[in-house]
């Protein structure tokens, strides 16, 4: 009992003595030992390192997973040591729901076949996004935890341990320079001098060894740059591959749609009114169709020749155009956002797209980029 008082007069005195240090430094009333610049370079560097993993981490976080409810959720899933349970992604949800209406509104009707089509697409989104995201967690997001629940967490430490020995390193040059000033004034004997030159190598002595020891977790940020950029290539590897499978998903769905004409154009059910006379894409799908045109042929034939594509009798609309649009080939025109252009349609062709005239120029241009005027 006795040993755990004294321990604790003695942790209250050191503490004491620390807080009174850090107070006249503040005040500019004590003198404070100063780190050299390189020790001073690398604490900026740790504590930019620190702050940006902590930015890079909640926003992947909030890409992989929007919804702050369920990221809440399995936050305290992870706490609590638990698995998380699997979840149903948006894609995943939306097929469902498209399913589910294929059979009540008919699965044999043209909506319902393309929902059928659309839903299996959706399915298969949900799944690529389900892998990417369970990637991404393991490769990406959990090295930058391990590195602020781990390393940081080391390294704070650390530099707390280091502040509190030169706080006593100090206080210790304090207490010298009082003991020696009332040395010279006879009020004190030598032997309190060289008390206080003890107080001071020990303290010296601490100091330098903890300083040694955060200096080397500091300089051991450059392997954690190493670590977070092989992380950094295997998410945008993740993500190419995420990617590269909804295109490959959603081209198989426009293929199949394309089986279906009567979908979009010529379709024997009664078309719906357009939805507003500004609407691109409906306004393109119900244009008179001009002559047909041989070279407009399907994929793996022969290019469409644009010299040789004369606008049909009627049909032909004018439109504004709502983006600039920079063409990827010879067979596309080039757009600037409000200029007008003359814009047609051919058999066969691409919903997606129109042919526009602008002058003696002339190319596909995409309908998402025009609105087309009555």
């Amino acid at each position: 009992m006795d040993f755990n008082m004294k321990k604790l007069a003695s942790d209250a005195g050191i503490f004491f003595t620390r807080a009174v240090q850090f107070t006249e430094e503040k005040f500019g009333q004590a003198e404070k030992t100063e780190l050299d610049a390189h020790f001073e370079s690398l604490l900026a560097r740790a504590d930019s390192t620190k702050n940006w993993t902590e930015k890079i981490l909640r926003q992947t976080e909030v890409l992989l997973q929007p919804n702050p409810s369920a990221r809440v959720e399995e936050f305290l899933y992870e706490k609590l040591d638990r698995k998380v349970p699997s979840r149903v992604t948006n894609g995943e949800l939306l097929a469902q729901y498209m399913a589910e209406a294929a059979s009540e509104l008919g699965p044999t009707t043209p909506y319902g076949k393309t929902l059928i089509k659309v839903a299996e697409a959706e399915k298969h989104l949900g799944a690529a996004e389900r892998d990417f995201i369970h990637t991404a967690s393991i490769n990406f997001l959990t090295p930058l935890r391990n590195f602020l629940e781990g390393d940081w967490k080391t390294i704070s430490k650390e530099r707390r341990l280091l502040q509190n020995r030169r706080l006593d390193l100090d206080a210790s040059k304090a207490r010298l320079k009082k003991a020696k000033a009332a040395e010279a004034k006879a009020t004190l004997w030598n032997d309190e001098v060289d008390k206080a030159e003890q107080e001071l190598r020990v303290a010296q002595t601490e100091f330098d060894r903890q300083a040694e020891v955060t200096r080397l977790l500091l300089e051991g940020i450059s392997s954690t740059h190493v670590n977070h950029l092989r992380c950094l290539h295997e998410f945008i590897e993740s993500q190419t591959t995420y990617y590269a499978q909804c295109y490959r998903h959603m081209l198989d769905l426009q293929k199949q749609l394309g089986r279906f004409p009567g979908t979009f154009v010529g379709t024997a059910e009664p078309a719906s009114p357009p939805l507003s006379s500004t609407s691109p894409t409906t306004t393109a799908a119900t244009m008179p169709m001009g002559p047909s045109v041989a070279d407009l042929a399907p994929p793996g034939e022969a290019a469409l020749r644009l010299e040789e594509v004369a606008p049909p009798a009627s049909g032909t609309r004018k439109a504004r155009v709502l983006y600039d649009y920079e063409a990827s080939d010879s067979s596309e025109l080039a757009l600037l956002a409000d200029e007008l252009i003359t814009v047609y349609s051919l058999p066969g062709m691409d919903p997606d797209w129109l042919i526009g005239e602008r002058g003696n120029k002339k190319g596909k241009v995409p309908v998402t980029y025009l609105e087309l005027l009555s």
